[in-house]
């Protein structure tokens, strides 16, 4: 094995992998793949995985990696990702420099540079907001499964103790590695990076600073250049392929043994016809119309439409395609200019290699040969380009037959997109579910009931739906952008995986499990007291600092009892006179009151009174109130008490102090339970 700095990869100069903590090349003599320039067809670099071990390198991910990882909490990941974003914005012009021979205008590479690194900070803040700060994520409420309260039963996330592989497409060479990067990471789950081939130089660089920043554990990141074919053969139950590509690819890489036998958790994001229907009031002239072209044009030109998101479908109400053909054409006359794009004014660069151009080319010209006739644009390469680029215009098709097969199962993954009309809501919600399946839909309308029907009616077949209408059209994330904080994937064709959401993907890359016993059994496996579980008394919690206090620390009050005066002062100072607070007669008519009773906010008012220590201490501030339920009515003469248990302790890893979870109940005199919630205070550390 030949070690390699990491230096900027040079025309001529295999990509180098990175494998269990060191860079690899193959050796002298290794059959090697050359990549072109997506504009000149020069040389850029060459590839070459021949003679990698994967089987060994599989191994170094579960075992050095999983060790480095299992020895950090979820907020200790997701702070690592902070630190790793604010370091590769530091770093990311050379990364557009390299992003320009992929093809990519710098709006292009603005996206999935700066996109990919917006991911990290996203999850990263979503990560420490969301999850706990501990390695056990608990999943819903506790299930009660005796009447005494001795066994129990509550879900809980563990990462799974295997790698995470990911098979990027080569549109996205930064935003694609990071999106799956970023929660498996937090989860603890090594990654294995493979990229496409034709743009793999790019996110060989990407993956270069990651591991100059020095930030990332042993074995948590591994890099393959090149073809990884068996990769799938030394991977079991205990390991997660996430892929993106083609619906092909998708269909051949699910159907491996590992896979379909062994267990190997596979999930998709592939190609998709996305649909954008224009709604019957967005006629010429309204603000929807004009966003609804924009939309079309965008999705049509950025990136060249090499984005899995992009819309290939146009569906217009009956009588108005002209006027969107004629718009569309319009804008892009005014608006696009294709060309290198390290040339000064050039807005759509050419497909990322040859061998796409000539995909997409086939594809519209099958696209043609099913029915589509060419009302925008041409086959021909755009006048003024290098004949030696992947250029390819922007071509928009019209079908006069609106359930045209070809429309709805050919997707040319380039700037073409076809148009079609529908009679009525219910044939465009038909229309658009004849794709199958697909990652995302734009409705455009300012008609509520209409964005209803249309929604309702598509958002099965689909994982995003984005209404855009006079309201959101300045402020809309866009058609064909997927963010972090939602799912990015979609049923059937699109690949059924739900990538991104947020920690739903984190948890992507975890097992969930139901465990059962008795509450001291949950609370030492999840680290959060149940009730019925041991408890310590004696100094009162709040005189405990974090590092002193422990889950499970309580405070138990005496009673106190509650008169009419109590409330009707209480009425009188806070203005809720509600009857059943004020009125006798018509509080014993209520079903749910023998007669007045106490506002709920008094008792919990008087519930802090029973469980605070006044003077000061380690609890800085109370920062919440969550869960409340009101259970049983008090009435004047009654008394209530309090119990506070330390629920779950949550240290801050860049601040002085953390958040403690408290467990209240309140009792009345009968030892019923009034009310119960969860209360929120912040905890100095010592």
């Amino acid at each position: 094995m030949t070690l390699l700095e990491p230096t900027t990869v040079a025309p001529s100069t295999v990509v180098p992998s990175y494998v269990k903590d060191a860079w690899w090349s193959p050796a002298e003599g290794a059959k090697t793949q050359s990549v072109l320039d997506a504009s000149t067809g020069a040389e850029v670099a060459k590839v070459s995985a021949d003679g990698l071990d994967l089987a060994a390198v599989v191994e170094h991910g579960r075992t050095v990696g999983q060790a480095s990882l299992g020895k950090l909490t979820f907020h200790q990941r997701a702070l690592l990702l902070k630190q790793l974003a604010q370091y590769l914005g530091g770093v990311k012009e050379e990364l557009y420099e390299l992003s320009a021979s992929t093809g990519a205008t710098k709006r292009d590479s603005m996206v999935d540079i700066d996109g990919g690194i917006g991911v990290l900070f996203t999850l990263s803040s979503k990560g420490r907001r969301e999850m706990p700060n501990s390695q056990v994520y608990v999943d819903g409420d506790v299930e009660a499964l005796s009447r005494d309260g001795s066994f129990s039963g509550q879900h809980i996330y563990t990462r799974i103790p295997g790698v995470a592989c990911q098979i990027n497409a080569f549109n996205f060479p930064v935003w694609g590695m990071l999106e799956k990067f970023a929660p498996a990471f937090i989860a603890g789950v090594p990654s294995i990076v493979k990229p496409a081939t034709p743009t793999g130089y790019l996110t060989e660089a990407i993956v270069r600073h990651m591991l100059a920043s020095g930030i990332l554990p042993a074995g948590s990141l591994q890099f393959v250049s090149g073809s990884a074919r068996d990769l799938i053969d030394h991977l079991d139950y205990r390991d997660l392929v996430g892929f993106t590509g083609s619906a092909s690819t998708a269909r051949a890489l699910k159907s491996h043994p590992n896979i379909v036998h062994g267990g190997v958790r596979f999930t998709s994001e592939t190609d998709s016809l996305n649909a954008a229907i224009l709604g019957p009031d967005a006629v010429a002239g309204t603000p929807e119309f004009d966003a609804y072209v924009a939309s079309v044009v965008t999705e049509m030109t950025s990136k060249a439409g090499q984005k899995c998101t992009s819309i290939r479908r146009v569906i217009v109400p009956a009588g108005m395609r002209d006027d969107i053909v004629a718009a569309v054409t319009e804008r892009v006359g005014k608006r696009v200019s294709i060309g290198d794009p390290r040339t000064e004014g050039v807005t759509m660069g050419p497909l990322a290699s040859m061998d796409q151009r000539g995909e997409v080319l086939s594809s519209a010209a099958r696209l043609v040969d099913g029915g589509g006739r060419i009302v925008m644009g041409s086959l021909d390469a755009p006048d003024g380009t290098d004949p030696a680029g992947a250029f390819v215009g922007p071509l928009l098709l019209a079908f006069d037959d609106a359930e045209s097969a070809a429309v709805h199962e050919i997707e040319a993954f380039g700037p073409v997109a076809s148009i079609i009309e529908y009679d009525n809501l219910d044939h465009a919600v038909a229309l658009a579910a004849l794709g199958g399946g697909s990652l995302v839909a734009t409705v455009a309308t300012h008609d509520p009931e209409v964005a209803r029907a249309l929604v309702l009616g598509i958002a099965a077949h689909h994982g995003r739906v984005l209404m855009l209408d006079r309201d959101d059209a300045r402020s809309s994330t866009g058609h064909g952008s997927p963010v972090p904080h939602l799912v990015h994937g979609g049923p059937g064709r699109a690949g059924g995986s739900e990538e991104l959401g947020g920690i739903r993907s984190v948890l992507h890359h975890m097992q969930r499990t139901a465990i059962q016993g008795s509450p001291d059994m949950l609370t030492a496996i999840t680290g959060e007291w149940h009730t019925g579980a041991m408890v310590r008394t004696g100094i009162h919690p709040f005189r405990k600092s974090l590092a002193e206090l422990r889950v499970g620390d309580q405070v138990a009050s005496g009673l106190r009892t509650v008169t009419l005066d109590d409330i009707t002062a209480f009425a009188e100072s806070t203005g809720d006179k509600f009857y059943a607070h004020t009125d006798e007669e018509a509080a014993a008519a209520n079903p749910f009151f023998p007669g007045i009773v106490a506002h709920g906010y008094l008792l919990l008012s008087w519930a802090a009174g029973l469980f605070v220590d006044a003077a000061p201490g380690p609890v800085l501030a109370n920062s919440g109130l969550e869960r409340l339920r009101f259970v049983t009515p008090v009435a004047a003469g009654d008394s209530i008490r309090v119990t506070l248990t330390a629920k779950r302790i949550t240290p801050r890893e860049t601040e002085e102090y953390g958040e403690v979870r408290w467990d209240a109940v309140l009792h009345n005199q009968n030892d019923e339970v009034v009310a119960t919630y969860d209360v929120l205070t912040l905890v100095a550390k010592v």
